[in-house]
């Protein structure tokens, strides 16, 4: 590997032209020989730059709508020729093949066309081949390349050639070459995830899994682990593309956290309802909706005013002022928001930990998606749980049948048991959350856990029952045996809401009868692990 490189011949192709005239002036300034193709030969001549096209060098012009530019020897024996090896050179002497010490080149914008939902045929003519195919020969000889895919690293290139009097060094290379198989990872990474999309492939022999560096995390779940966050590109609204206001830097953890905070809110159209959810280790300890956002956020925080120190909220709706005044009241992690008033900013500007995420928008909650979790040795894949229950989906199968009121607070709980670690018990009256299980290793204890909470926080408010007094219930599957619904009659529900297909539904029919209590199925269930 040489040493240091002088760069005194480069080739600049590329799409996104950002950038592309500083950087080929300065390169011109340093003396350095400049050849391109097409649209970027165009705007490096417009602004005055002697510029070389990769035809004149090849002796073929770009050929069948540009597809053939780059790929020939003259082009490829200058990106990969070891300039320290006697036979490189007396090849590249006898082929009239010059050295490309600069390969600067990022590629047909395929993730985007994708993204815009262009037709099979167009994103098929935005799969860049020669483009992938010279960085990859560059990055290989990077003992004696520099290969630049990101515009980012114009300048950290420019420095490195000023370092060193116009040559770039080998740590830099090397930096910059992980990079570039990285970009072309990435980038096939899309293709092939795109083309098993539209061959409606559930199960494609291999998969390839991308991500593009946003930031370096303190640490981990705990100190001792080491934690990057990495963007998907797939831009949806949510902790990933929020822009962060205030407060220090997001831990792995409140990301986590956050992310759950705002796919629950998610779930509760803002052009209906106000909504806040209040999220703990990746649980909602209150969610409710209400008239406005601060009566949706009080009702929210009365569920579980232990919890919710220190917790993550997120809101359907932009944060007003009064809503900013009562979330400041106590400690509170991160506030997700799509948007905020001039009034609320300055609220929050007076607490200098608390971090506020500014949102484009909400997730929509029934768009597919694809989610993974990785296990030892392998990957799991499934379609995101963008299951959705409607009132008609319904099937009443006690004696009593839910009142409208019931039935709405019974499609809310089922709403935000979706959200709640299985197994899930969630209570609710009159919109909001009163008791929440979550986790447990049955449902009878998530049902005690979650009543014990309802009965917790009535006693802190004064009142002489439990919150869970009259509530609905959702469990995220069904019961197995009668137990569980039994101590929600205890608990004083008075309708549920569970999936059913139980081998004793009937034995809980029976029981949910006994007690006068109204009982619907969904056909569906929402195991979150």
């Amino acid at each position: 590997m040489t040493e240091m490189t002088p760069i005194r011949r480069a080739l600049l192709s590329v799409s996104d032209k950002t950038g592309l005239i500083d950087l080929g002036k300065a390169l011109a300034e340093r003396g350095v020989e400049l050849l391109s193709t097409g649209g970027s030969a165009k705007s490096l001549r417009e602004a005055g730059l002697t510029v070389k096209d990769v035809s004149e060098v090849t002796g073929f012009p770009e050929m069948m709508d540009g597809r053939v530019k780059t790929l020939h020897p003259k082009v490829h024996g200058g990106l990969l020729a070891l300039r320290g090896n006697a036979d490189h050179v007396k090849a590249m002497e006898e082929h009239d093949i010059g050295p490309i010490d600069l390969l600067v080149v990022n590629l047909y914008p395929f993730e985007e066309t994708v993204a815009k939902g262009a037709d099979y045929d167009t994103c098929i003519e935005n799969i860049d081949i020669g483009g992938p195919a010279m960085i990859r020969a560059a990055a290989k000889n990077h003992g004696d390349v520099t290969v630049v895919v990101d515009v980012q690293d114009y300048d950290k290139l420019l420095g490195d050639m000023d370092q060193h009097g116009g040559a770039t060094c080998p740590k830099f290379r090397r930096k910059l070459a992980q990079v570039a198989y990285a970009r072309t990872a990435a980038y096939d990474a899309a293709v092939s995830t795109w083309l098993a999309g539209a061959l409606d492939l559930e199960a494609p022999r291999r998969r390839a899994f991308a991500g593009e560096h946003k930031q370096t995390l303190r640490y981990g779940e705990n100190s001792h682990q080491k934690a990057s966050f990495y963007t998907d590109g797939s831009n949806r609204p949510g902790v990933a593309t929020a822009t962060q206001l205030q407060g220090k830097e997001l831990s792995y953890n409140n990301i986590n956290d956050t992310d759950a905070a705002f796919e629950l809110v998610a779930e509760f159209d803002p052009a209906e309802t106000a909504a806040v959810a209040i999220i703990k280790h990746a649980n909602p300890c209150g969610v409710a909706r209400g008239e406005t956002l601060v009566e949706a956020y009080q009702k929210a925080f009365d569920c579980d005013r232990t919890s919710a120190f220190g917790g993550i909220v997120a809101l359907n709706q932009p944060l007003d002022a009064e809503t900013a005044a009562k979330i400041v009241e106590i400690f509170t992690e991160v506030v997700i928001a799509p948007g905020a008033s001039d009034e609320a900013k300055a609220i929050f500007a007076a607490k200098k930990n608390l971090r506020l995420l500014l949102a484009d928008g909400l997730p929509d909650p029934r768009q597919p998606i694809t989610a993974y979790k990785q296990v030892a040795g392998g990957v799991l894949v499934q379609d995101k749980d963008v299951g959705y229950v409607g009132m008609e989906d319904l099937k009443v199968v006690t004696e009593k049948a839910p009142t409208e009121e019931q039935m709405q607070d019974l499609l809310f709980a089922w709403k935000v048991a979706k959200h709640v670690k299985s197994n899930a018990i969630v209570y609710v009256k009159g919109s909001a959350t009163v008791g929440v299980g979550a986790g447990q290793m049955s449902r009878l204890d998530s049902a005690n856990v979650a009543a014990s909470k309802a009965q917790r926080m009535a006693d802190e408010l004064g009142l002489e029952e439990s919150l869970a007094k009259g509530s609905a219930v959702a469990s995220d599957a069904f019961f197995p045996f009668a137990d569980g619904l039994l101590e929600a009659a205890a608990a004083g529900a008075t309708c549920v809401i569970q999936p059913g297909g139980s081998m004793r539904d009937d034995e809980v029919i029976a029981a949910a009868n006994e007690k006068g209590i109204a009982m619907v199925f969904t056909g569906m269930r929402h195991f979150r692990h």
